[in-house]
């Protein structure tokens, strides 16, 4: 089922290119593909047992022998609902994506082979797969922003480029640290079985390996200050890949900083709580406070971004309670943001493509009174916004609140600042649907049109799992407890070692 899941996009990517055809037939081609791999997702998110073993859907084949690398794959409790993240996110940037006329066959070529590549991410088990899928996602959205998007998008892409391809460059080094630490007949690539090895008499230290990781991912994610790349790609690239990018490309380096920082190296992480603790403020904070200066609707959904992927960072850093609080809401709460972000940003990325089809400008202070022009759009705006800022019944809230119950044990001021971010949030929020949505009407948008069928379609996919998991947020916290367990089961083992080690 993995190989289909991450597969299908790649064949459908394929049939695009090379069928010739009409636009409308490259576009029920896609429309085709994302909508048989949500299905796939579903029905695996469905089938995935979350007290059964930890990995599930396990397909394990040799590919380079003399190296021990692996086609493996897998997923878990932490895969599993990023998989299904994807797969609805598919969607929503195809359908999105209806009124593209410039190169549409490439362009849906390039957008399905990025949707196949993160699949491979979040189902990959062996490091240098799990790798060459990280590489290969570069590739689509380097022609995605510099052929179909917008202002300086050259530069955007560049600096997209650079800023990844570095952090990778961290990542490679610390894959190779672990796999030369070991003797020639015990060597692997495969997580399965590194995350059960001793890690701590490493050719290099330890904590370099855990950094070299940490880096990759904190580019990824980003942390502030290697986040200056993500609000010129967001500005720059089309919607369907600013969708994309908020969505799911974002949520890798989060997934790297659970799947490998967090579940190899528990040590390394508690050690580097502290420092955690004090970047997610300084993410949240930052971001809000930028979010306030924007004058850029896309801009301003940007830094948003920024913001609350340090809820992330403060989630990871509820390592630093100990045992004796360390119970997993803290990092539950953190893959839990990874998924709801996804679908909250990738709404209000949405929201504002379909206002910029319109009106054909982003600026805040050119709007106003759009609710009355558009009131299909200003209600998806509203429910993306309100859902951003945390309103109960909506899945944001319940990120959120697990993140701060999760880490207030171990870092009480570090939660209070971020917690006020929230309220930066709702600050924000609300003051940009007042400029934007409300107010009377301006003459000079009388002539805008409402969304059509396709356009409420691409809003709907997501909104329905904003309420869903908001109304029953067991759907996925359970599934991610299942694959969080084994972590907290090692930072437990870590604390009683070290106990041992002082009696």
């Amino acid at each position: 089922m993995l190989t289909a899941i991450t597969f299908v996009p790649m064949i459908g990517a394929a049939l695009a290119l090379a069928v010739r055809g009409s636009a409308r037939t490259t576009r029920l081609i896609a429309l085709t593909t994302v909508l048989a791999e949500l299905g796939l997702t579903i029905s695996m998110y469905v089938i995935f047992n979350a007290q059964g073993d930890t990995y599930q859907f396990v397909q394990r084949a040799p590919w380079v022998s003399a190296f021990g690398i692996e086609f493996l794959m897998g997923v878990d409790g932490l895969s599993a609902p990023l998989v299904l993240l994807n797969g609805i996110l598919g969607v929503a940037a195809v359908l999105v994506s209806w009124r593209v006329e410039t190169r549409v066959r490439e362009y849906f070529m390039w957008l399905l082979l990025l949707q196949g590549a993160v699949m491979g991410v979040f189902a990959s088990l062996d490091m240098i797969l799990f790798f060459i899928f990280w590489e290969l996602e570069l590739v689509p959205m380097f022609f995605l922003i510099s052929i179909w998007g917008t202002g300086r998008k050259d530069y955007s892409a560049m600096k997209f480029l650079l800023f990844t391809f570095l952090g990778s460059a961290f990542m490679f080094a610390a894959i190779l640290a672990l796999y030369f630490s070991f003797p020639a007949g015990e060597r692997t690539f495969d997580m399965t079985a590194l995350i059960h090895k001793d890690l701590t008499n490493l050719i290099v230290p330890s904590s370099l390996v855990f950094s070299g990781f940490l880096v990759a991912f904190a580019v990824k994610l980003p942390i502030v200050p290697l986040h200056t790349w993500l609000p010129d790609a967001h500005t720059d690239a089309p919607t369907a890949v600013s969708v994309m990018l908020a969505g799911v490309l974002l949520k890798m380096g989060g997934y790297g900083l659970l799947r490998i920082n967090a579940g190899m190296f528990p040590d390394e992480l508690a050690a580097a709580a502290p420092l955690l603790a004090v970047l997610a403020v300084v993410n949240v904070l930052y971001g809000a406070f930028i979010v306030m200066r924007q004058t850029d609707l896309k801009r301003l959904v940007a830094y948003s971004s920024v913001s609350h992927m340090g809820f992330v960072v403060l989630g990871l850093a509820s390592v630093g309670a100990g045992t004796a609080q360390l119970d997993g809401t803290g990092l539950n709460g953190a893959a839990m943001q990874l998924f709801t972000h996804g679908t909250i940003t990738g709404l209000l990325f949405v929201v504002v493509g379909l206002v910029y089809d319109r009106a054909h400008t982003r600026h805040i202070a050119d709007m106003g009174g759009l609710s009355g022009r558009m009131p299909l759009i200003a209600v998806g705006f509203m429910i993306a916004g309100l859902a951003s800022l945390g309103l109960p019944t909506t899945s944001g809230f319940v990120a959120e609140i697990m993140v701060f119950l999760g880490t207030f044990p171990a870092y009480g001021l570090a939660t209070a600042l971020s917690a006020f971010g929230v309220v930066l949030a709702a600050g924000y929020i609300l003051w940009t649907a007042q400029r934007t949505m409300f107010g009377p009407p301006l003459e000079r948008w009388a002539h805008l049109e409402d969304a059509t069928r396709v356009d409420v379609a691409a809003m709907g996919v997501l909104i329905v799992p904003i309420f869903v998991f908001g109304v029953y947020p067991a759907l996925l916290t359970d599934v991610f407890d299942a694959g969080i367990a084994p972590i907290i089961a090692s930072f437990a083992e870590g604390a009683s070692l070290v106990a041992g080690q002082g009696g």
